[in-house]
């Protein structure tokens, strides 16, 4: 088995006296690089015939190093590429051999060939791997100096394969047995995760990284994964959360920038990398069978067949990991359609004014529909309510009915209808009750919107049963079904605890039920279910806004809406802490001043307001004022008490007056206080203007460009944001469950009533069947039965194992199908891409090749090539002049020659050298001491300038 792993290889380097120790941080000796050294003459001439591709001449000067030592064989250029790389690059399979069989190291030539994608020389690499590598010992790209790899020392080939994306050296490999396994959780604390953590953090982080980028091919995915589409969603979420878990690396794991195009996904963001990879998938669909078979698969449950209620569990699970252009896809979508108009042939075809009537006709009839399913449920009309469509409209009909009846008891109807219809008896009698102010029961609208409550509370309570809580809580409209919920039933409690109340003081006081509401006390129960009530009808009507999903031209704009409220959201957490720091420092500054104007406002007997003489002192104490300290407003009857301020309610006045001064209902007029000083006015001003500047010039400009930046993003994918709200709205109807709306919900039917009791069909039949037999033959008739029940109980076992096995098989056939074409697709799509200058210089290179190769042929032939200029150079692309100016040129990427390095060169010479190894050594001092003479020159005349 050919595993590939990494292991801590050593490397021999020089060390600098230099220890580090943090946290995350090796400590240690820093290595410094053994970067690459100058060549000779000799060993120029064999990279070029690398380069160039002349085998005779390349093997020839390998065989004379072997005999000589001439030339170092294992050489690298100024980049540190060596011979191996460079007949790697130009995708010479023959120099490589020729390379290999004649002892050249392989370093990482490997990760080389698989980095440029050279499936041929990947294939001699692992085969001379496999021949040459020892069990315990480093493979060969492992054994390298790391300072100067164009690799990490957590790259493996199989990571670096993933990396490109490429099939076939992936399929190789894993052919091989090479294996890749799963990262630890971010989370984890293992001692392997932990040791790893603390002796170098960062390199712990990148390994990470590179796995996940390995894991997020979709030639991986296709290779390994018995369900491509499933581990493409679990990957695509676990990359999203990984983006929020270690923001350090989001970048990295969102978007990651590559060098080659050919079949790299180094340019696509891994998560959007794995949704599309999905979505490729699917795409692939041919039937409507095949698409069946993959939105129904569950593992817990039977296969699908044709013509059964589909559950569509995979595409759920495709919702609940956001997968929005898979679940999009116009495949789905058709699918979809055709489920959700199940049952009313025709329906779309019909010109607009007979949809508008077909659908006014249900909604007009609704109660009628209900009664007669909970009557008959398998009638056919019963059958029909069962239907997605015809469910929806049921629903959004009840729902509908239930606003007009919040209107209804908003405007006050009862008295409306009164007023126009009712006699002289009843309009006085509603003027008697009009006078009575508390102690009333509720009205008859009230208590039908009760009954409603119910009936929704019903309904989210079998939802979560059905569902759980934490798919219930993942949709974002549940939350306000339980905000709208919990207001109905607060207010109905204060009602009730109202009610009780004053009932009691009215049995003490008949005259308290006519006491007006404008003396009565501030949080008095029934006020404040009444606020209740409000904020919950408001809460109503915005669930109406979940049902513009369905249409096609509000869709888009809900959306952009509920993304717009959560930059609305974001956005106020800086707004409250500007607006609480000008409250605390106004509130502070002006109460005083603000208590004495509510001295002038509360001067009348009582306590009461003078709103008449001193309305204006009323208006301005509320803005900044402070807790009653120096004014003594005790009550003149216990009845009307005084309005006494905390000091958190007048801090929050005064919030709430700066938050009102950003629309303009605070100017100011409102620091004109009695007794005010010119000093702490100008202050007071002052505060005000900074406010209004940094809320509502910047903080207010800052939201306008938040939520128009949300919108631009929702309108340029506004389809598919559209199609992926809409299927979830959906899916909460193709369950066969909660036929019946609020509120008919709640009320028993005979199906219930029979099921509670235990007369289903059949028990009824088995009493009528052995009423009349005797007592022996019941005995026979049990033992039987238990016989049955035990062979049924292995039957079904068997059925359910069957059943199990046919569906994997299913599933499995599938898949398979879609991964080929997928796979095909792929490589036909690569073999149509166009030209590129590699393409040129590859085919330069072979020309190079066999002009040297046929030289060598005439040659050994006896003909004469002296005509034939064996050195001259070949048509060369300006990539391989660069580089064999530098290779002749000495360039290296060196810094400039340190100390260290001239006292090297200084260095008495050896003994046997002769005179062309004297006259270089003599020639490099020169140049180092010439440019270093050089530098120093440019470093002075800096100094004295």
């Amino acid at each position: 088995m050919f595993v590939f792993s990494r292991r801590n290889t050593t490397v021999d380097t020089v060390l600098v006296g230099l220890d580090i120790e943090a946290p995350g941080i090796t400590k240690g000796p820093i290595e410094m690089p053994s970067l690459p050294k100058p060549l000779t003459l000799k060993e120029k001439k064999y990279m070029l015939a690398v380069e160039r591709g002349d085998l005779a001449h390349c093997r020839r000067m390998i065989q004379r190093a072997h005999r000589r030592g001439s030339i170092n064989i294992n050489c690298v250029d100024p980049l540190g590429r060596g011979a191996l790389t460079l007949a790697i690059d130009g995708e010479n399979l023959e120099m490589l051999e020729v390379l290999v069989v004649m002892g050249v190291r392989t370093k990482d030539a490997l990760l080389h060939a698989i980095n440029v994608e050279f499936v041929e020389a990947v294939e001699l690499l692992l085969e001379y791997e496999e021949l040459v590598h020892k069990e315990g010992e480093p493979y060969s790209w492992e054994n390298v100096d790391w300072n100067i790899s164009m690799f990490t020392p957590d790259i493996t080939p199989l990571i670096l394969a993933a990396h490109r994306n490429n099939y076939e050296i992936l399929k190789i490999l894993l052919d091989r047995g090479a294996t890749l396994p799963m990262p630890h959780d971010i989370k984890c604390g293992c001692e392997e995760c932990l040791r790893d953590s603390n002796e170098d953090s960062l390199r712990h982080s990148m390994s990470r990284v590179n796995e996940y980028r390995a894991l997020a091919s979709p030639s991986l995915i296709a290779l390994s994964s018995n369900d491509p589409i499933l581990t493409a969603f679990q990957l695509s979420w676990e990359l999203r959360n990984l983006a929020f878990a270690e923001p350090e690396c989001k970048t990295e794991y969102w978007v990651r920038t590559g060098t080659r195009q050919v079949s790299s996904v180094a340019d696509n963001e891994l998560r959007r990398q794995c949704q599309k990879f999905a979505v490729d998938l699917l795409h692939q669909s041919r039937s409507s069978q095949e698409l069946a078979i993959i939105l129904n698969h569950d593992p817990e449950s039977p296969s699908y067949e044709d013509g059964e209620h589909m559950k569509l569990a995979r595409l759920e699970l495709a919702i609940n990991y956001k997968q929005k252009k898979f679940v999009a896809h116009p495949n789905i979508q058709q699918l979809l359609a055709a489920l959700w108009y199940e049952g009313l042939p025709g329906f779309r075809r019909k010109p607009m004014v007979q949809k508008c009537l077909d659908v006014s006709q249900v909604a007009l009839l609704f109660p009628f529909y209900c009664m007669l399913y909970m009557v008959a449920p398998n009638t056919a009309t019963g059958k029909l309510m069962r239907k997605p469509f015809m469910k929806f409209l049921i629903h959004a009909s009840s729902y509908l009915f239930f606003l007009l009846i919040l209107i209804l008891v908003s405007q006050h109807a009862e008295v409306q209808v009164t007023l126009l219809f009712g006699t002289e008896t009843m309009k006085t009698a509603l003027q008697e009750q009009l006078l009575k102010q508390r102690g009333n029961s509720p009205t008859f609208l009230e208590w039908v919107v009760v009954i409603y409550v119910l009936g929704f509370i019903w309904e989210e309570t079998m939802e979560i049963s059905r569902e759980g809580m934490r798919c219930y809580l993942r949709n974002m409209w549940n939350f306000i079904d339980f905000t709208r919920n919990s207001l109905y039933v607060g207010t109905t409690l204060l009602r009730v605890a109202a009610y009780v109340q004053q009932c009691r003081e009215i049995s003490k006081d008949p005259a308290t039920a006519y006491i007006p509401r404008e003396q009565w006390d501030d949080f008095d129960p029934q006020l404040v279910a009444e606020g209740l009530f409000a904020a919950a009808n408001v809460f109503s009507a915005l669930k109406l806004v979940h049902l513009f999903s369905i249409n096609p031209h509000l869709g888009p704009l809900q959306i952009s809406l509920g993304r717009m409220v959560i930059d609305i959201v974001k956005f106020f957490f800086i707004y409250s802490l500007v607006l609480f720091a000008f409250a605390c420092g106004l509130n502070q500054l002006l109460g005083y001043f603000a208590d004495l104007e509510r001295v002038r406002c509360y001067h009348l007997p009582g306590g009461i307001p003078d709103w008449e003489n001193n309305g204006d002192a009323c208006m301005k104490w509320r803005r900044f004022g402070n807790e009653q300290t120096s004014v003594d407003l005790a009550p003149v009857e216990p009845m009307f008490q005084p309005v006494r301020l905390n000091p958190c309610f007048s801090l929050f006045e005064s919030s709430q007056s700066l938050f009102w001064a950003s629309f303009g209902g605070v100017g100011i007029d409102s620091f004109e206080l009695t007794g005010i000083k010119t000093y702490t006015r100008f202050w007071g001003l002052l505060m005000f203007g900074s406010y209004s500047v940094i809320n509502v010039i910047v903080l207010l400009n800052l939201l306008i460009a938040m939520m128009s930046n949300s919108y631009a993003m929702i309108t340029e994918h506004s389809d598919i944001e559209w199609k992926f709200a809409r299927t979830r709205l959906w899916l909460s109807y193709f369950e066969e469950s909660a036929t019946l709306p609020p509120p008919f919900n709640i009320f028993p039917t005979p199906k219930h009533i029979m099921k509670l009791l235990g007369m289903r069909k059949e028990d009824k039949l088995r009493r009528m069947s052995t009423r009349h037999c005797s007592m022996n033959y019941l005995y026979q008739v049990r033992i039987l039965v238990c016989w049955t029940n035990t062979l049924s109980i292995h039957h079904r076992d068997e059925r359910k194992e069957r059943q199990e096995k046919e569906r994997d098989y299913r599933y499995t056939a599938v898949m398979r199908s879609l991964v080929w074409r997928y796979v095909s697709t792929m490589h036909r799509q690569a073999e149509d891409n166009p030209v590129t200058e590699d393409d040129i210089n590859e085919v330069k290179t072979e020309v190079s090749a066999m002009k040297c190769q046929l030289l060598e042929v005439l040659g050994k032939n006896g003909m004469d090539i002296s005509c034939a200029d064996s050195k001259e150079k070949t048509i060369m692309g300006k990539k391989m002049r660069m580089w064999e100016r530098r290779l002749m040129k000495d360039f290296h990427l060196a810094p400039v020659t340190g100390e260290e390095e001239l006292d090297q060169l200084k260095e008495p010479p050896p003994e046997n050298e002769d005179s062309l190894a004297r006259f270089r050594r003599i020639a490099k001092l020169a140049v180092i001491n010439s440019s270093a003479h050089k530098w120093g020159e440019v470093v002075r005349g800096a100094c004295q300038a």
